[in-house]
């Protein structure tokens, strides 16, 4: 017996069932004996044989039998098929049957029989007999559904969108009237229901087309291929049942931003075989591989210290990269840029697009690399440094930066001289250039050396004056005479006393006191003004030697000293002290004498 949710899915047809349900309702019992009887000799949902009687323009009437007559719509004869014609035979469903009011969907008060569906059941039990799991079969789209396409292959079967192909189409509405060949995944017979697979027979035969290519694949081979897709790094060619890789560096000589510029999706291409990985199954495609290197032959055509023209074609924090051709380009190095310029970023100097003159420093034809300079294409202006800046002459310059060590002079730009801190001044004792200089003021110095190669000029400022140390300070100041001054700095070791503008002594801590004495600060303070006794003047080292106790002694010993003298006593041993030793700083009594 036909299922009856068989036919109902089949068709989509409203249900009847409720609507018998409720005709029999309320009938009397002789009514309910003959659709018994009736039931009994012609079954719901049955496919029977029947013979034309009669037609019009809507319904053909015909007998099944047992006494029994139905109707069957007129727009059931398909329009490739013979019409219906009386005394003809036909194979009907019997949908439902008639009471003693008749049907009341059929005027005629009929059997309702349906030729269509007797039909389709006719067809899904010749389909179920000659089809099984993992077999292949052949038919045409017919349309699209929810999830996916029927396929007619004398019924209708379910086409899934996912096994349509291996990548699921942009729109699968495209594959409506073509015919596809699909595998047989899955029957349900309960259901009347078979799935099949279009992508499992693709990828089957790609698998073993797979195999067999890559026997055949060998690196350096030129295939062709079909862009399948395309990514940021470029491009997956199908080689007749294997994907390879065209990395976009692999394109083009030249630079390209993305491989859209180069290939689009469905192409067809030519491409060399650069690398073939067997086991992980994966080819390295490339593109420009069939065109010649540009880098053929590069020395010849560029050679080192030419000038060539080239346009800017990226800029980063540490270069420019210039194309010189198609294919070939050279990086332009921040240091390159400018002779004299300081350039933080090479934008300060050259921009995307810029036509610039650049010279051939070097090529590394292996690694495919130029390097290239744009101030080689002017004149070194450090190469005649010494003409326009000779050793002693006096030059002008401005303040352009200060360091712990000294100051930075702009002479002109981009070249500048070192002002050492040492430099200076003759006397002061600086601790940073920012005592004596400020930045961005103009100063006059002389020029002390210059190193060519290192690019680097010494200049001072003391060096303006005479050494006074050489001249008014040995003059000045001599041993045992009393000055006065005010105390500078104060160390563990001793106290500076500046005796005039710049010039200091040192009061070492042993010449503070005859008392020991532990802290210089718990017996002088700085700006105090003190007198003391100079003992030592060393011009070599540019030292003055000072004491405080011996102040006291001079005047407390000068009447023995005149005396002594007089009579003649032996002199006095030497004893050495304070700064230097290149004498006696004062004398120590002699031996047997007393010290006052």
């Amino acid at each position: 017996m036909v299922n009856r949710n068989l036919i109902r899915n089949l068709e989509n047809d409203d249900t009847l069932l409720a609507q018998i349900d409720e005709l029999a309702a309320g009938t009397d019992e002789n009514w309910l004996e003959g659709t018994i009887e009736m039931e009994e000799s012609i079954e719901i949902n049955k496919i029977v044989e029947g013979r034309i009687l009669r037609m019009d323009e809507e319904f053909v009437l015909i007998d099944i039998g047992g006494k029994s007559e139905g109707s069957v719509p007129r727009d059931e004869w398909d329009e490739d098929e013979d019409p219906p014609e009386v005394g003809q035979t036909v194979r009907v469903l019997v949908e439902d049957v008639e009471d003693e009011f008749g049907r009341t969907d059929d005027p005629h008060g009929m059997v309702a029989l349906s030729k269509r569906k007797a039909r389709k059941i006719d067809d899904w039990e010749r389909t179920m007999e000659s089809i099984a799991e993992g077999q292949v079969v052949k038919g045409e789209v017919t349309r699209k559904i929810k999830g996916g396409l029927l396929v007619d292959i004398g019924v209708n079967v379910f086409l899934p969108a996912s096994q349509v192909d291996i990548r699921r189409p942009h729109d699968i509405a495209d594959y409506i009237g073509r015919e596809v060949e699909c595998e047989v995944l899955k029957i349900d017979a309960e259901r009347r229901n078979i799935v099949v697979s279009r992508r499992s027979l693709i990828e089957r035969k790609r698998k073993s087309d797979r195999e067999t290519l890559l026997k055949e694949l060998q690196v350096g081979q030129v295939r062709k291929g079909v862009v399948k897709n395309i990514a940021d790094f470029g491009a997956f060619v199908d080689l007749g049942g294997i994907d390879g890789l065209l990395h976009i560096t692999d394109m083009s000589w030249g630079r390209i931003g993305h491989p859209t510029e180069m290939v689009n999706i469905d192409d067809e291409i030519e491409v060399q075989i650069l690398n073939i990985d067997h086991e992980r199954e994966k080819i390295a495609l490339g593109l420009k591989q069939l065109t010649p290197s540009p880098w053929d032959g590069v020395e010849e055509k560029y050679p080192v210290g030419s000038k060539v023209k080239g346009s800017v074609v990226n800029v980063m924090s540490y270069g420019a990269f210039v194309k010189l051709e198609e294919g070939i380009e050279g990086l332009v190095h921040i240091s390159e840029m400018s002779w004299t310029k300081r350039i933080s970023h090479p934008s300060e100097i050259v921009n995307i697009n810029d036509e610039i003159e650049v010279v051939i420093l070097g090529i590394n034809k292996e690694k495919q690399e130029i390097s290239l300079g744009m101030k080689q294409t002017q004149a070194n202006p450090w190469e005649n440094i010494k003409d326009r800046y000779p050793v002693e002459s006096v030059v002008n310059g401005r303040v352009r930066n200060l360091t712990n060590y000294g100051a930075f002079v702009e002479l002109e730009e981009g070249i500048d001289g070192l002002l050492h801190v040492s430099d200076m001044s003759w006397t002061r004792k600086i601790g940073h250039p920012s005592e004596m200089l400020e930045k961005g003021q103009e100063v006059q110095c002389k020029v002390l050396s210059i190193d060519e190669e290192r690019r680097r000029i010494a200049l001072g400022l003391k060096q303006l004056e005479s050494d006074p140390w050489a001249t008014t300070i040995p003059e000045k100041y001599q041993p045992n005479q009393l000055v006065k001054g005010k105390v500078t700095k104060i160390t563990n070791f001793g106290v500076f006393v500046g005796l005039e503008d710049g010039l200091e002594g040192l009061l070492h801590i042993s010449e503070l006191s005859d008392d020991k004495v532990e802290n210089p600060e718990n017996v002088v303070k700085v700006g105090e003004e003190i007198e003391v006794k100079i003992l030592r003047v060393d011009t070599d080292d540019r030292k003055i030697g000072l004491s405080r106790k011996r102040v006291q002694w001079a005047e407390d010993e000068a009447p023995e000293a005149t005396e002594e003298g007089r009579s003649g006593s032996p002199a006095p041993s030497e004893l050495k002290g304070g700064l230097g030793s290149s004498g006696p700083l004062f004398n120590m009594p002699a031996e047997g004498e007393e010290e006052s």
